[in-house]
């Protein structure tokens, strides 16, 4: 396996977890499943908005190392998420806490539970078990950590069990019930999607109104926008912050938003079923007219839906010719809209992004994901990297001291979503 793809770190991270937990994971049954962070290029936040999506999946990662362990309990141990005690229940839904309890708000045990809450509901038969030692890159917000952990414990599950699902798209709505249902998370499926579907070297576009998925390349995908694509990279900017889980975080209160201004738009006529069905500059100025006055937020919040699914359009066209520019340029305005209409960011995350926009060969820069805490990004040409990086070290840590042992800042590549390694351990 390459060494850029992060396997020395993550063999010497499992080596180190199976050691501490005794768990059996190792050997011809065992095997290493890899889930991809993501990275968002439009809409974030659209999915719960019902705008077309598109992403590509990065190179920071959840490794998960199992095996079955001929019972029907699972047993886990990671050292990111906690290094208490191996997590260990019963399958087949007998020994999980109830969805969205008390003393599930604090455990990253949630997650497996969850999956198999979700599998056993969905009518799943789950009889059996397996061990399993996992260690994650993902920065603890904006990149979609816990889509990447709960898609890699599904596909386990239905792998152990000798499972199918009837469509792929199955996949990802189960990932979502996880954290909707059993967690009690609101997010939407962008996440999922843009990790579960990417592929190495493509972008993910999703349409809602068909449920499809469509990969397409960078500049076509000749030789010369090849050699472009290969300029481009993602930079991760991990501020050090951990954003709690999205059920208590602005991500809610900006959902719950948009759900209560799409019911208030229906009950006063307007024929639409979710804010990106407002795509005309008439439709848009009726609902200003109605609801500015009362309800200066909630057309904020609509405003940046609109202006984002302009640029969305302007950015998968740049996409297709090779466009660096465009691309970063639409990155950079969905960051505007992010902080001052839909203000979700957070005060480490645009200190990223104001250090970064200065630095020549930055091309866009905004926050990523749920917002609040966790990760920015940029999109960035390869050989400005360097500088970025210089740029952070110097001047975050004068912004937040007390994040300055904990910030990094990560160039990725586009990678495959999912990908599962025989033989490594």
């Amino acid at each position: 396996m390459e060494q850029d793809e992060g396997w020395s770190w993550a063999e010497g991270e499992l080596r180190k977890a199976i050691a501490i937990s005794g768990l059996d994971v190792t050997g011809s049954a065992g095997a290493v499943r890899r889930t991809s962070s993501r990275f968002c290029l439009g809409v974030e936040h659209g999915d719960y908005n019902g705008t077309e999506l598109f992403g590509v999946g990065t190179d920071r990662f959840i490794w998960m190392a199992f095996k079955p362990n001929g019972t029907n309990r699972v047993r886990m141990y990671s050292t990111t998420f906690s290094e208490d005690d191996v997590v260990e229940f019963e399958v087949g839904g007998k020994g999980i806490p109830p969805p969205q309890s008390a003393e599930l708000a604090s455990t990253w045990a949630r997650f497996p539970y969850g999956v198999d809450y979700i599998l056993n509901r969905e009518g799943f038969t789950i009889a059996h078990g397996f061990d399993a030692v996992l260690v994650a890159n993902i920065p603890g917000g904006g990149m979609s950590r816990s889509a990447s952990l709960t898609l890699n414990l599904l596909l386990t599950f239905l792998e152990v069990n000798n499972l199918k699902v009837e469509k792929e798209f199955r996949v990802v709505e189960l990932a979502q019930a996880v954290e909707n249902v059993y967690i009690g998370s609101p997010c939407g499926l962008l996440d999922q999607i843009m990790i579960y579907f990417a592929k190495e070297g493509m972008g993910t576009h999703y349409n809602p109104s068909t449920q499809s998925i469509t990969h397409v390349a960078f500049g076509g995908g000749d030789q010369a926008t090849e050699r472009a694509r290969s300029a481009l990279r993602f930079v991760s900017l991990d501020t050090g912050t951990i954003r709690p889980g999205l059920e208590k975080s602005t991500y809610k209160v900006r959902r719950n938003e948009c759900d209560a201004f799409v019911e208030a738009l229906k009950l006063s006529g307007f024929k639409i079923q979710c804010l990106a069905d407002i795509k005309s500059d008439s439709l848009r100025t009726q609902v200003i007219a109605k609801f500015e006055a009362s309800n200066p937020e909630w057309c904020a919040r609509m405003q940046y839906i609109y202006d984002a699914q302009k640029r969305f359009y302007t950015m998968l066209e740049a996409w297709r010719f090779g466009d660096l520019e465009t691309i970063g340029d639409g990155f950079r305005s969905d960051g505007h809209g992010l902080r001052d209409l839909y203000k979700i960011s957070g005060p480490e995350l645009e200190s990223m992004c104001d250090i970064v926009r200065v630095v020549p060969g930055v091309l866009g820069e905004r926050m990523l994901g749920g917002g609040d805490k966790g990760a920015a990004g940029a999109i960035v040409r390869a050989e400005a990297v360097s500088s970025v990086q210089t740029a952070v070290a110097i001047a975050y840590p004068r912004c937040h001291p007390n994040f300055a042992d904990k910030y990094a800042v990560h160039s990725c590549r586009i990678v495959d979503g999912v990908k599962v390694f025989r033989g490594l351990l």
